[in-house]
């Protein structure tokens, strides 16, 4: 009976340790951690994911699954895997960042809606981006490459009390500090050229002092941040290349993997 039982909580033991890391990167991960996506939708899809790969994962060690060290291996298993859903957000609120510093500088940002991935009032050039991005990440299949990499970390990091490094969260947070970096480049030239719209408008003013600027100068603001906004669109599948390159480095040094440059898994 004894035997009987360790086998049976060592097969409970093999199935839910994996579906607490899985689950975990779902809840937050971009696209399915929105709350657009049913919870349940969520824990069925990790479910499914966790009963398909469970059987070829490394064999779990020796932890009593109702012991005071099975609390500390289902923390770092939560742990891994919203740090895998936290990298995707980070990526996606690059360019909710640009749209919104581009919208304030365009005059565009007083127009808002809700946020559906977080259900907060955000402005509606920063919900554009974020519809963009969402399609160009589903594309170019993120989201599998996502799946990949947690599966391949039960073999860099398996499950045990030993998680992620304290040197993985000092990557995590220098990201943070990458992504005001990126949303800053891409808005660059919006700025720019707005700035000089503004300098054209005050020598106009300096000239001819009878010329009404407040008039004159936010009808034309808002129809130039409209052609600016266009042509700024126009290289973001380069842009969101760059930068989910940069999120696949920072998952493969987190995890372990061995990836190259672009963060193509080698």
């Amino acid at each position: 009976m004894d035997i009987l039982m360790a086998t049976i909580m060592d097969t409970i033991a093999s199935y839910m340790w994996p579906l607490f890391r899985v689950s975990s990167m779902f809840m937050v991960m971009a696209v399915f951690g929105a709350n657009t996506t049913p919870t349940r939708v969520r824990l069925l899809l990790s479910m499914a994911i966790t009963l398909a790969i469970a059987p070829v994962l490394p064999p779990v060690e020796n932890v009593e699954l109702f012991g005071v060290a099975a609390i500390f291996v289902t923390l770092q298993q939560i742990l891994i895997g919203t740090a895998m859903g936290f990298i995707s957000i980070l990526v996606m609120q690059t360019f909710v960042l640009t749209g919104q510093i581009i919208g304030m500088q365009t005059s565009l940002g007083f127009a808002s809606m809700v946020d559906p991935s977080s259900g907060q009032q955000t402005p509606v050039i920063g919900n554009l981006f974020l519809l963009l991005t969402t399609m160009i990440f589903l594309a170019v299949d993120g989201h599998l490459v996502m799946i990949k990499m947690l599966v391949m970390s039960f073999e860099t990091i398996p499950i045990s009390n030993k998680g992620i490094s304290v040197a993985s969260y000092k990557l995590l947070a220098e990201w943070g500090a990458y992504m005001f970096g990126a949303a800053l480049t891409m808005s660059m030239t919006a700025i720019v050229a707005l700035l000089l719209i503004n300098l054209s408008f005050g020598v106009m003013t300096r000239a001819s002092p009878q010329l009404n600027i407040f008039a004159i100068g936010f009808p034309v603001t808002m129809v130039s941040g409209l052609i600016i906004l266009w042509l700024t669109l126009t290289p973001i599948m380069e842009h969101f290349g760059s930068v989910w390159s940069s999120a696949q480095v920072l998952m493969c040094n987190v995890l372990h993997l061995q990836c190259n440059t672009d963060g193509v898994l080698q």
